[in-house]
């Protein structure tokens, strides 16, 4: 099976990397404060996972999953991740997380700024509109019928089939909108963000399922 690097093992990290494990997946566990404070968390997790560096978890990865607070981005280490395949969970929200100056200046919008920083990696847009809670909520064996889609974006048709390929394991249908420019439409602001809340108890509420058709008339919203 596929082994998966996260940089930053946070809320959204810590949900895929319970999917990933549940799937099969080995998984290599970093975050800012280093291996000793993930070290519980990779028992927990079980004999696939293990706690390092960034820079070990970036190396180890088949694929590397960046889930961090977007303003860290330039922590990402770069060389070990050139030519890797990287999904890109990051969203922009100024109130909540801080203003970013690359963003803020109008040099690079907030979807391809992972990709500027890492220029020679095939970054993946993806798992950037689930809330972490309803990750485990969502996940659905294939074939189910109230299998939920999760919008995929990147520029490198290799790089997209492998994300595909992973998302589909950890329960999900995967839903290709294009290039990694067209993560615009399921960006923070739009309809494709809000697709899996309930509109009565938004965050509070149960996740709710939204297949490849629901999603496709929430992204075409965005065009």
């Amino acid at each position: 099976m596929t082994t998966i690097g996260f940089i930053g093992s946070g809320r959204i990290g810590g949900a895929l990397a319970h999917l990933a494990v549940a799937a099969g997946h080995d998984i290599v566990l970093s975050n800012s404060r280093g291996p000793e404070s993930l070290r519980e968390t990779a028992a927990q997790l079980g004999t696939r996972a293990r706690a390092a560096t960034t820079t070990e978890a970036a190396a180890a990865g088949d694929l590397v999953v960046v889930t961090i607070p977007i303003r860290a981005y330039r922590h990402v280490p770069v060389e070990p991740l050139r030519g890797r395949i990287v999904i890109d969970t990051l969203n922009y929200d100024p109130a909540r997380q801080g203003a970013v100056p690359d963003i803020e200046a109008g040099d690079t919008p907030p979807h391809l700024l992972l990709q500027a920083h890492l220029r020679d990696a095939y970054v993946v847009k993806a798992f950037s509109t689930v809330f972490f809670k309803h990750l485990p909520q969502l996940a659905r064996p294939a074939g189910a019928p109230d299998r939920s889609a999760v919008p995929i974006a990147g520029n490198h048709a290799t790089a997209k089939a492998a994300v595909a390929t992973l998302i589909d394991s950890l329960g999900f249908d995967p839903y290709n909108v294009g290039s990694l420019a067209e993560s615009r439409r399921f960006a923070p602001g739009t309809p494709a963000q809000l697709a899996y809340l309930d509109p009565n108890g938004m965050f509070a509420a149960p996740a709710r399922p939204a297949s490849a058709a629901d999603l496709a008339a929430l992204l075409d919203k965005a065009s």
